[in-house]
């Protein structure tokens, strides 16, 4: 299957896994949960439809067929699986809150281990923020750092561009299956990225980028590294969702400047004035990653609520629907006005999002489905 994964992971499990997540309203948080609940993804799957129909829904686990197929279409690309708990699987990553399960990968895993700066802007990028986002990422590669993006027009293109021409590593994160270039004009740049580089994709093989993989293709590209810069970007753009989750996630957010008479540089401002690092050059960023421990000078910060998958085993779903809203809200919010522990808020959430019921959000958030 060309996983990756850790050593004594069998064919049957590895199977099971990439069965268990393609399953209805399986999301990282519940994969995560449901493994911890029942230790292997083979024992939760056998657990899953009466665990579902407590939701009040009957339901159907993903068809073995539709896995076999998708495992061969990745064959076919030359990509191979990479789950949580591989060696390859980057460390950064890991540890951020809804990090995928398993991710599809083509290139060399090595890059993410060196220290990762993501850079992301406006895919409509004035000339000068274009350049100066290729000469960035230029300087910063040839000092050892990876530049992560997600290879959309624009700012995004420049980063990759710029390291690739300074001799260094870059890792491209795509919204779409990995056998699919988004946009069409960056199929060459995409190909370039998975040989050179390194290219991760969650979706399977063959999914188009649709609008609401683009948000979670950001936590990826904000996940690999200890910090974010953002180059230019509109006040309500993708690349402000990147430097937020960067922020919740506890790593460095940074921010180039721009005349308040340009409509594309308002998100930067605004980061800036919201608690982002000011950055002017290559040396500023180096400053703040080389000694980056963990603590960043960046001030915006949302913590994710911890829950123990030892307490979830013994726990009973807390009765939390009625405190549920379209509206999102944080899970230690709904722990506190439960008066339940945090296991059983939690073995609540997860019955009633493989229900359907249930969406999860950014920063340990969830709410009531539309």
């Amino acid at each position: 299957m060309g996983s990756g994964a850790a050593a004594d992971l069998s064919q049957a499990e590895a199977f099971a896994r990439i069965r268990l997540l393609r399953s209805p309203n399986i999301g990282p948080v519940s994969y995560r949960q449901l493994l911890a609940r029942f230790g292997t993804a083979i024992a939760a799957l056998d657990a899953l439809p009466d665990l579902a129909g407590r939701g009040g829904k009957p339901y159907r686990i993903a068809a073995e067929g539709r896995v076999h197929d998708e495992i061969a279409a990745l064959r076919k690309t030359g990509a191979r699986y990479l789950f949580h708990d591989s060696a390859d699987y980057p460390a950064l990553l890991r540890g951020a809150e809804g990090a995928p399960p398993i991710l599809t990968m083509r290139g060399d895993p090595a890059l993410a281990v060196r220290p990762c700066l993501a850079m992301v802007g406006a895919r409509n990028a004035s000339a000068a923020a274009v350049r100066l986002a290729r000469d960035f990422a230029h300087a910063l590669a040839a000092e050892g750092y990876t530049v992560v993006s997600g290879l959309a027009r624009g700012i995004d293109g420049a980063a990759h561009e710029g390291a690739l021409a300074g001799g260094g590593g870059t890792i491209g994160v795509i919204a779409s299956g990995i056998d699919i270039a988004y946009p069409p004009e960056h199929a060459a740049l995409q190909e370039r990225v998975a040989q050179e580089g390194l290219l991760f994709a969650e979706q399977p093989p063959g999914t188009e980028p649709l609008a609401r993989h683009f948000p979670a293709r950001n936590r990826i590209i904000a996940g690999l590294a200890a910090g974010t810069l953002v180059v230019e970007a509109a006040p309500r753009s993708g690349s402000l969702i990147t430097a937020r989750l960067a922020g919740e996630m506890g790593r460095e957010v940074m921010a180039v400047p721009g005349s308040p008479l340009d409509p594309r540089s308002h998100g930067c401002n605004q980061l800036i004035r919201d608690g982002a690092v000011l950055v002017q050059s290559p040396a500023d960023v180096i400053e703040l990653l080389c000694g980056f421990d963990g603590v960043p000078r960046s001030t915006f910060r949302e913590e994710a609520p911890l829950w123990d998958a030892a307490e979830m085993e013994e726990a009973e779903p807390a009765d939390i629907a009625a405190l549920l809203t379209t509206a999102p809200v944080s899970v230690d919010e709904l722990i506190r006005q439960s008066g339940s522990g945090a296991a059983a808020v939690q073995l609540a959430l997860l019955e009633l999002e493989l229900a359907g019921r249930v969406v999860r959000h950014a920063g340990g958030r969830v709410s009531l489905s539309g």
